[in-house]
């Protein structure tokens, strides 16, 4: 039987999430936005198949939910949970499973867990599943880094590192890392949630400690601007001496005093594209790539999870329940 599949959020996340879907042979039933753009459209015609595919975009939820019966929902409008967790819950309602990109569900006990226990409640009185995952959170930050760790007998400490060149990234992806801003202007805006940079390093370190085993004493995040020292320019912003051309952040996890787990993004026009693991201990590894184009592999790991969420057991998991090839630690590092 073909699963079915409903598309929450018709972004330029959603977009991909609903090709990679149809060119897997998944069932798309229903599609779902409330940008007046998109909405009565053929999904075909938003995502430039150019062929329709009967099927309109909506944006009544619960009327589409009810009439399509899909099997999972790929939810992908938000970052932080409190602001979702009223679309999760019209899915769980009707009794179908959520996979979302949503960075904040990845572990969402750690800002939101009222919301965490409500939601997993009730997807366990309706027998649904739901999970948060995506690139970072739900890969490189955490379980890449698991998976790796299987190959050492002990484990001191993971330092994870990613850095992308931002001009080639998506408008949204450069407006939320604040190009072009002044710093003061870019410190305002960050406190003030009118721009995200980076959002899910304590969720991406409170993952990979779990995965593994690892019992944190205190987790922590920062982030600041990247100055630009020349002019630069992308297909979106132009960014002079002195104005902010990427940010750099990190989270980093804690026992006894002791870092043990750290995560760091440097994104900025100009950056090199990398990823580095480094794991210390006995033996010591370090794993190198050249990148993960971000946007297509979010929609890789929302696909591709699908059969395992059919899977799982109802409520609300993370990739801790998924994951069972890693470093195992039975006392505290």
């Amino acid at each position: 039987m073909v699963t079915r599949v409903v598309i929450y959020g018709v972004g330029p996340i959603g977009h991909l999430i609903a090709r990679v879907a149809l060119d897997r042979g998944f069932d798309v039933v229903g599609a779902i936005d409330i940008d007046p753009q998109k909405v009565g459209k053929d999904l075909g015609d938003v995502l430039g198949l150019g062929k329709s595919l009967g099927i309109k975009v909506e944006n009544d939820a619960d009327k589409v939910l009810k009439d399509s019966d899909p099997d999972v929902v790929l939810h992908s409008t938000g970052s932080y949970f409190d602001k979702v967790y009223s679309q999760i819950m019209r899915a769980i309602r009707v009794g179908t499973d959520v996979v979302s990109t949503c960075e904040t569900l990845s572990w969402p006990w750690y800002r939101y867990p009222d919301l965490a226990e409500l939601i997993d409640n009730y997807a366990r009185d309706h027998g649904a599943t739901v999970l948060g995952a995506g690139v970072n959170p739900g890969f490189v930050f955490d379980a890449l880094p698991a998976v790796l760790s299987v190959a050492l007998t002990k484990l001191n400490k993971i330092t994870v590192i990613r850095s992308l060149d931002a001009s080639k990234r998506r408008y949204s992806f450069q407006r939320k890392i604040g190009l072009g801003m002044t710093p003061s202007q870019f410190t305002e805006a960050l406190s003030r949630g009118e721009i995200t940079a980076h959002v899910g390093f304590p969720e991406s370190v409170l993952l990979l400690a779990s995965i593994i085993g690892l019992r944190l004493d205190r987790v922590e995040e920062g982030q600041e601007a990247l100055i630009a020292e020349r002019n630069y320019e992308t297909q979106y912003f132009k960014v002079g001496p002195g104005q902010v051309k990427g940010v750099v952040g990190h989270g980093s996890g804690f026992i006894g005093g002791r870092e043990v787990i750290r995560v760091e993004l440097r994104a900025c026009v100009g950056c090199e594209d990398f990823e580095e693991v480094r794991l210390e201990g006995e033996p010591s590894i370090t794993w190198r790539s050249t990148g993960t184009p971000g946007d297509p592999a979010t929609a890789a790991v929302i696909v591709n999870l699908i059969p395992r969420v059919l899977s799982a057991r109802p409520g609300l998991i993370t990739l801790k329940d998924l994951i069972n090839y890693s470093y195992a630690e039975y006392n505290a590092i």
